[in-house]
Formats: structure tokens, sequence, C-alpha cells
């Protein structure tokens, strides 16, 4: 893969400094150097020593990724919401973890994600997963498609500049949720449990942004903003306020309202494209389950 640049700084500066600047790092560098790429100024082939003029063309060539064999094929078709040469977003259904584990190596969204890189016959075959979701979440997962647009779009994630807003149905005390609010507790682990979590006074510092949208006697629908990123955040703050996720067993969520799973669905996904500079703004409609709830209230 190649990408250009025209030099316009009026001082001159050597290759290596002004590739850092457009976000290449060291190893990706070195990849270029070892693994068959190459640095052009002005067309002719150069080191990261050599010093730029105001005016110089630059190009970089990015080898292609070959896939990793232990990552299996799982070749389900995937839901796209959005597709360039640079980043893929996909719609994820319940019950699909995102990344394989290793009692499950294979049936997750990057076992799909890679049946379709090998169907298109992409130059570029390694799986790189920026957003997570847990398995019986639902929404928007960020895929990109090769190393340099990972790196990318992950300064962004942490500098807190990728927004994803989630939306949750709640039951309980719905009554005592404001329109907007912001719940801050500590999250640690549950002793009692390998994977549970819970609020705790020695946990990490945790901050959920949520706003009311709908609400009826006992249920509601909440809009969410994640500040911190939490093992299960979500499932443990609104349990700690009183109103835990509907079908969320492990949280003590209420399982007679027709929804067997964390009624979570990631709908909105939003981040300056790194290449293109321009803001993508993606949403994804919820899911049959929890909309047939909504509808309700």
């Amino acid at each position: 893969m190649e990408f250009n640049w025209i030099f316009k700084k009026k001082e001159t500066q050597q290759v290596k400094f002004f590739l850092k600047e457009q976000g290449i790092s060291k190893g990706l560098l070195a990849k270029i150097k070892f693994q068959g790429g190459k640095i052009e100024v002005n067309q002719s082939v150069e080191n990261v020593l050599f010093k730029l003029s105001f005016g110089d063309q630059v190009k970089i060539t990015i080898p292609d990724e070959r896939e990793h064999e232990t990552l299996l094929v799982d070749d389900v078709p995937i839901d796209i919401i959005f597709e360039d040469a640079h980043y893929l977003v996909v719609n994820k259904p319940a019950g699909i973890a995102s990344i394989p584990a290793q009692y499950h190596p294979n049936g997750t969204m990057a076992n799909r994600v890679k049946a379709y890189f090998k169907a298109q016959n992409y130059q570029d075959q390694v799986i790189h997963v920026v957003t997570r979701l847990d398995r019986d979440t639902t929404g928007l997962m960020l895929f990109a498609k090769h190393g340099f647009a990972h790196a990318m779009v992950d300064q962004e994630l942490r500098k807190k500049e990728v927004v994803k807003i989630y939306q949750a149905l709640v039951a309980g005390e719905v009554s005592h949720l404001k329109e907007h609010d912001t719940i801050e507790r500590p999250i640690g682990r549950d002793l009692s449990s390998i994977l549970k979590r819970t609020v705790v006074e020695t946990g990490q510092q945790a901050e959920t942004e949520y706003w009311l949208m709908k609400r009826n006697e006992d249920q509601a629908l909440v809009n969410i903003q994640l500040h911190t990123g939490r093992t299960h955040q979500i499932r443990v703050h609104f349990e700690a306020v009183g109103c835990p996720l509907l079908g969320d067993d492990m949280y003590g969520g209420k399982m007679d309202r027709g929804i067997q799973r964390q009624a979570l669905h990631c709908c909105q996904l939003s981040f300056i494209h790194p290449f293109t500079k321009q803001r993508l703004e993606l949403t994804s409609p919820l899911e049959a389950d929890m909309k047939k709830i909504v509808d309700q209230l």
C-alpha cells in the first residue's frame, strides 16, 4: 500500500522525522526497510536520513500483511455498515464474541472478517480489531484494514476522540434517573466471582455519562457514553444505581421481559478519518429484541 505527502516546510528535515509527524512509527519504518517496502523522494529511493526540501514529494510503500494462519476462517456473512481502503465497520449480532479465545478459536467476528478479507482477495490479510464488544452486546465494531490505519486510529482512541454511543434498556428504580447525569463510581473485581465486577472503594475510577430517552413505570431506554473503559462498566454502574440492564442475569437484570441477554447496543460510532480528515458518523439500528421493548415504552 502506498501513501504520499508533499513536504511544505521552509527548513530542511530528515525523512524519519517527517514520517514520524505523519504517524509512521519506528516499527513501521523497520517493516518498510526489512520486509520489502521503500521510501521515495521525487521518485528516487532514499533512506530515512535523507533531508527533505520544500516541495519534495514523499512516497512510502508499505509491504502487504500476510495472514495469521492461527486465526481460523468462519465463512458467515457480515453486516457491513462502512468500508473503504483503510477501515471496515460491521454490525455485530448478539451471542458472537469479538475475538477468539483459547477454548473458542472460531465463530467470532474476527474469524468472520478474515473470511470476508480472503473472499475479497485483499492484499493485507491481518485482522486489526480496533473496538470490541462483549459477546451479548450488539452493534458497531471497527476494524482497521492495515497496520498503519490501526496505529493512526489508536492515537485517536488514546485521546478519547473516537466516540461510541450505546443504548441500554434498564429496569428497576427508573424514577430516580435524571434526564442527563454521570455515574462516577470506582469499579473492581467481585471477590465472589472470577468474571463479575462491582463498585468498590479500592477499584479503578470509572465514569459513565447517560441521557434518559424513554421511560415508563419501571423500564427506561438510556443513551450512554463511556469516559473510562472498565470491564462490564455499563452493567456494573446501572446495577449500582438500582437499574440493572434487562436480561443481564449476572448483574440482577430482569429476565421476564422477553430478552435473554444484556440489553446493550452500540448504536453510534464517530471519529475523524485519519487519511481523509473527514468525520465519520455511523449508526446502527436496535436489534429486534430491544426494539420490541422500546416500542412499548
